[in-house]
């Protein structure tokens, strides 16, 4: 529940002298990207009292401290492996200094500014306020309302300042640049390939006209008796946009493909607005297939629909996470940004508060993204590769996409063309992969030219699982061909839970935060918990030096597949014993 300033400490809610306007103004997110993306159309500035909100990202304390932290509980070779912090005690660590607060509290009051809410870390405010109100308060700031199809939001086209006295207090303001990213599964009809000429010895493939549930189980090994027994545990998905599941799309979806496996047919908790129009495909993916491999495991779903027209849907599940003390411990996500169209304050931040889930031992799933290795084409200058992000977050763990080398049969599988990968442009390599990542870098068959990435950088995807050819049921009706990384990622986030199911079973903690652990498993002897994939690229620019190519896989850890796909039973012995 938000709290309302009466809540804050009562020295930090005096009430404050007008704060001087004259003072020089400082630009927080100058690199924002603030032109609206193709497709929203300009509708006029809004009315001076129409009512904005804002979020005020406060300056965190402890940061060095809480990394330091996420490292030892998140490494099983640590003491501190596992003990994970309260909401209360991160609380304690992260929440700004009285003079922050002070500090903000006085600049709100002394423009009339009275409506704000923050969260149980401190570390949020949320304001309303008129616009005209909101322009005085951050100069240069102009509200208009910009329209895509029966959608419309609220945002400044021009960068907006604060007062210099300000700056090492607010890390940014939330709710003026940054529009809803979209990222939706698609339908697509794939080139079919030969048959896989060879199998295993003793082995028969099963031929198949789509991938469902049962295609799922079957090609990850994972049994009937592979579903949740613990009341405790939970896993979720979050959506984004005017993005929503229907219950009764569920209900079919599981009597059409549940019939081999204990299941759920509900979920159980909606956090957020939950609309009744007509039912969005990536939702329904989301949902049908987190509850397929995280069979039996209650369900949760995050809808942030961004439904007041100056909220940033993805900022508004994050301050829900530092917000309520109880939350599942598996969270999918299938939402990206192209990491150059974000300023640096508004990503160092967000990579903060994957920190925060993390040491709270969350496990938080991104998509990889469905672009490839992407491409930011420069006018008359080098294209390069487009990392997305928060997939580039070296605290979240990144999901890419495969498919099967023969698309009738389960057999061994091949990179899918969109999988997204490659290296950031602003988080630094990671310890727990530099090894892995190097040893690619010295022994890939063939690399793009260095000027198109960033070498040093976090790499992604850490790991993938089939992301073409799904069967979903949407709007009580169901689809073939659905594809891309937002299959992926619910799938691997599924047999996490699982994997969590069995490790409270035990008395153990759950996983949180798994790269560490992920990036060890082959020196502890766990190669085989993963399915390596080996054949197939991903595709990046169009031009004369690429071609079109980006990444390709390779024997270990590679920037389209990660580290490849689950082999459940191997995966559950090695991550019980971490």
């Amino acid at each position: 529940m938000a709290r309302r300033c009466g809540a804050l400490p009562a020295v930090l809610c005096l009430c404050a002298a007008a704060w001087s306007c004259c003072a020089a103004g400082v630009a927080p997110e100058r690199d924002q990207l603030c032109r609206p993306p193709p497709g929203w159309a300009p509708a006029g500035r809004v009315s001076p009292e129409h009512d904005v909100q804002l979020t005020l990202a406060l300056r965190q304390q402890g940061t060095a401290r809480l990394a330091r932290l996420v490292r030892a509980v998140s490494d099983p070779r640590s003491p501190r492996y596992g003990r994970f912090l309260s909401l209360e005690q991160l609380r304690d660590l992260v929440q700004p200094s009285p003079a922050t607060l002070m500090t903000v509290l006085k600049w709100l009051r002394g423009h009339g500014v009275e409506s704000c809410s923050s969260v149980a870390t401190l570390d949020f405010l949320q304001c309303h306020m008129p616009a005209s109100t909101a322009e005085r308060l951050l100069p240069g700031a102009e509200f208009h309302r910009y329209l895509k199809d029966q959608r419309s939001v609220v945002r400044s086209p021009l960068p907006y300042t604060i007062p210099k006295d300000l700056a090492e207090h607010v890390d940014f303001v939330g709710g003026l640049h940054r529009f809803p990213a979209e990222r939706n599964a698609v339908s697509r009809a794939w080139a079919k390939e030969q048959a896989e000429p060879g199998q295993p010895h003793g082995q028969r493939a099963a031929f198949h006209l789509g991938v469902t549930p049962s295609v799922i189980r079957k090609r990850y090994n994972m049994t009937g008796g592979d579903v949740g027994l613990l009341p405790n545990n939970s896993q979720a998905c979050a959506q984004f946009l005017e993005q929503y599941f229907h219950q009764a799309d569920l209900a079919e979806f599981m009597q059409l493909f549940g019939s081999s496996f204990a299941h759920h047919s509900k979920v159980d908790q909606v956090v957020g607005h939950q609309g009744w129009g007509k039912a969005g495909l990536e939702a329904s993916l989301d949902v049908e297939y987190i509850m397929s491999t995280g069979a039996n495991i209650s369900t949760w779903v995050f809808s942030n629909a961004g439904r007041h027209e100056s909220q940033e849907p993805f900022l508004a599940w994050l301050l829900l996470l530092s917000n309520m003390s109880s939350l599942p411990w598996v969270h999918s996500v299938s939402y990206g940004d192209d990491e150059d169209s974000l300023s640096l304050a508004y990503l160092q931040r967000v990579n903060v508060e994957f920190m925060k889930a993390a040491a709270r031992g969350l496990t938080v799933l991104f998509a990889s993204g469905d672009d490839g290795a992407g491409c930011r084409r420069v006018p008359g200058g080098n294209h390069t590769f487009r990392p997305s992000f928060p997939a580039s977050s070296p605290y979240v763990t990144t999901v890419g996409g495969t498919s099967f080398k023969n698309p009738f049969l389960v057999t061994a599988e091949v990179t899918d063309y969109i999988s997204g990968g490659g290296f950031s442009n602003v988080f630094p390599m990671p310890d727990y992969q530099a090894a892995a990542v190097r040893s690619f870098l010295r022994s890939a068959a063939k690399l793009p030219p260095s000027s198109y990435y960033n070498s040093s950088g976090r790499a992604y995807p850490d790991l993938a699982a089939l992301s073409d050819n799904y069967w979903v049921v949407t709007n009580r009706v169901p689809l073939p061909w659905v594809s891309g990384t937002s299959a992926s990622t619910p799938v691997v986030a599924g047999m996490l839970a699982l994997v969590n199911d069995r490790r409270l079973q035990r008395g153990q903690a759950p996983l949180g935060f798994i790269n560490p652990a992920l990036y060890q498993l082959r020196e502890r002897g766990h190669g085989a918990a993963l399915y390596d994939v080996t054949q197939g690229c991903h595709l990046s620019c169009l031009d004369g030096a690429v071609q079109g190519q980006g990444f390709c896989a390779g024997p270990a850890w590679d920037p389209v597949t990660g580290w490849g796909t689950p082999n459940f039973p191997r995966l559950l012995r090695a991550l019980l014993e971490a």
